[in-house]
Formats: C-alpha cells, structure tokens, sequence
C-alpha cells in the first residue's frame, strides 16, 4: 500500500465516486434514517439515507442528504418533500435491517416499497405521512428549509414534530432511551454495517475536576 503523503488527499481532485468512497469509509458509523413520504397519489414511500443526523434540540431539527438520480432529475423522496413537506423519519434497529435494506431496492417510480415489502403502517398525529408499526423509534418531521448544493446533492432540514417510541425503549420519567432493549444499527461503508452492542462511558469533566486529575498525576509521577 502507498503511504499516504505529508499533503494528505486532495478531496477536490478526487473523482466523485472516490471522494463518495473515502468519505463514506471515514466518517463511520453513520445513524441510518428509513423516511418515508407520501407521492401525488397517496403511496407510502419507504427509502434509507445514511447522510443523516440530529442538528438541534431547540427547535429539533433533524439533517438529510439528499442525492440526485444520474440524470439529474429529484429521487421519490426528494420529490415528495418538495410536494408535500412532510416526512417521518424511522430510526433502524437489528430487527429492521433487513427490511430497511429491501427499500434501498430501485423499484420503478410510483411503486410503494412499503406495500412491496409488506411494512405495516399506522397514522401519524401532526403530518399525514403515515409511519411504520415496525420501527423502534418515529419522528414526525415538517421541512424547515431546503439547500442546494450542486445537481446531485440538496440538504434537508426538518423540524422534528414528535417522537413516537416502542413501548419499553424510553423512561419518561427521565427521558433516558435503554439502549440494550434498542438495539440500533449504523452504517459503515460498501455493504457493511455495524450493531452497537460494545459501548463504553467516559465521564466528562468540569475544567476543575480535570485539572485535579492532572495535578494528582504529576504527584504520582514525581
């Protein structure tokens, strides 16, 4: 393998499906959002994007990545965002890999991979998207504001309305998620994906408990 030089890589100079590639394999792992959305004719929609994240707490904003056909032309997600404004994002679990994967399928415009893959739905409250029963978590979203970047690429912000959660995965006397009953998956790269089983903690400290630690370091080490 070339070692990388002391200029590391130019990502402008990159030929885009390598800067997709280098990013993607970077900045791992990545939350996966199943949204789904409403066409003109009243199909559920169902697609995965893993350029996807939180932004803000106050308003609750959620981000996406939206991409471009080859031609040019929005995907059905994109489409019906701009239509409607409406979305509601589904966080994946280990237990909705599989069927979040079977909507990544290209299925001709028009066709529901919600119908197609026999996804169970339930009303939403604040959008009229209607939201999967399967997934542990739902978030009913309303578009907040639309940026273009290039052809192939706009960034979505959305506000996030309500959170619909499995029962057993939140306590709402302290808003604390059981991370174990969750059981989330992330995106990595290529065809790979990670579960998040081994976790570990680490306390962040005030700036005065860390100067203590390092104070009674040095003690130690004198």
């Amino acid at each position: 393998m070339t070692p990388m030089s002391d200029n590391g890589i130019s990502v402008r100079e990159l030929d885009p499906r390598d800067r997709y590639k280098l990013l993607c394999g970077v900045i791992v792992p990545r939350p996966i959002a199943l949204v789904t959305t409403l066409d003109e004719n009243g199909a559920v929609n169902a697609a995965p994007f893993s350029f996807f994240n939180v932004f803000s707490e106050s308003p609750a904003l959620v981000v996406l990545g939206l991409q471009h056909k080859p031609d040019h032309s929005p995907k059905d997600t994109t489409r019906n965002i701009h239509r409607g404004g409406e979305f509601v994002v589904h966080m994946v679990d280990e237990a909705l890999s599989v069927a979040m994967n079977d909507c990544a399928v290209d299925f001709p415009s028009g066709d529901s991979e919600v119908a197609a893959t026999g996804l169970a739905t339930l009303p939403s409250i604040d959008v009229k998207v209607p939201r999967l029963a399967a997934a542990p978590f739902a978030l009913e979203c309303r578009r907040h504001v639309v940026l273009t970047f290039s052809p192939d690429r706009e960034l979505l912000v959305g506000e996030v309305l309500r959170i619909h959660a499995r029962e057993g995965l939140v306590d709402e006397a302290n808003m604390y998620v059981d991370l174990n009953a969750y059981r989330p998956i992330g995106r990595m790269f290529g065809n790979l994906y990670t579960t998040q089983r081994d976790v570990f903690s680490l306390t962040r400290e005030s700036h005065a408990q860390w100067r203590a630690r390092q104070d009674a370091n040095e003690l130690k080490d004198a």
